[in-house]
């Protein structure tokens, strides 16, 4: 089992940054890959970041390729989101993953989530 945590979620205006966070316990944190996906208000919740469990590789959803980056601490079981030139569509709950395979879409475990507001 794995249980996982996100915080920094906040309001933001148009073109500012936020970091979020995602601390994991459980076991073999280090074997799991991990993703960020999100869900809007009246939208079906839709995939965001993922990143392997070495940290070797990452993938994004094109619409925040260049503007959104995950990492990964083992040290310190924590994942990270780093979210630049947020745009009102970004506003969302953001919620935090673990899984196995694929890894390029983990989720097998969720956190509870972390509200973004993004303000024209």
């Amino acid at each position: 089992q794995v249980q996982l945590v996100e915080t920094g979620g906040g309001s933001v205006q148009d073109g500012g940054s936020l970091r979020l966070s995602c601390t994991a316990s459980g076991r073999s944190f280090s074997s799991y890959a991990m993703g960020w996906f999100r869900q809007a208000p009246g939208k079906e919740r839709e995939f965001v970041a993922a990143v392997t469990w070495s940290g070797g590789s990452t993938d994004y959803t094109d619409s925040v390729k260049g503007r959104f980056t995950i990492s990964r601490d083992n040290a310190k079981n924590t994942v990270y989101l780093q979210m630049n030139s947020l745009k009102p569509e970004d506003t969302a709950v953001y919620y935090c993953t673990a899984g196995l395979s694929p890894w390029y879409r983990p989720n097998d475990y969720w956190g509870q989530g972390t509200q973004v507001t993004v303000s024209s």
